[in-house]
């Protein structure tokens, strides 16, 4: 007769080896599934620019220099799953562009005034990063159709 085993005391009875080799084993079976994926038939579906609810805010790290940049994590009317948005199209220079909200300090350690994020949390209406939850606030596209905060 075979015993009967719960799902904790099987696990509490592998051994880190046995456990180390379970989780190789099902990431090889994922990357084998990945390298069978064909093309498909749909293309990008891209969000419609709306007003979008500010949920968090998060600061990471990109590049090589490990520049920090805010990353607005919001709910999008049309979609069930939060977003992320970490750009802004603005006006300068007596045309719009598109640029990241990279954190740019003056002397005194504050943001500095004109770039891309003062002129984001202007426009929002807010004086600090942390302001932004709760905040609605309305988006556009940017040249390759992805979602960016409006500014002008």
């Amino acid at each position: 007769m075979l015993k009967s085993y719960n799902k904790q005391e099987l696990i509490d009875s592998w051994t880190i080896d046995e456990i180390e080799e379970k989780i190789n084993k099902s990431e090889e079976k994922k990357m084998e599934d990945e390298l069978k994926l064909g093309i498909g038939n749909e293309e990008f579906a891209a969000l419609k620019p709306a007003i979008v609810k500010v949920v968090g805010v998060r600061v990471g790290e990109y590049g090589d220099k490990k520049a920090k940049k805010v990353v607005v994590v919001c709910k999008h009317p049309d979609k069930i799953e939060t977003i992320e948005i970490s750009s802004i199209k603005y006006e300068n220079k007596g045309k719009l562009e598109s640029v990241g909200l990279w954190i740019n300090k003056d002397s005194k350690g504050l943001i500095r005034k004109g770039c891309a994020l003062a002129i984001f949390l202007q426009s929002a209406g807010v004086k600090t990063i942390e302001q932004l939850n709760g905040k609605d606030l309305q988006t556009t596209t940017e040249d390759k159709g992805y979602l960016t905060f409006k500014g002008y």
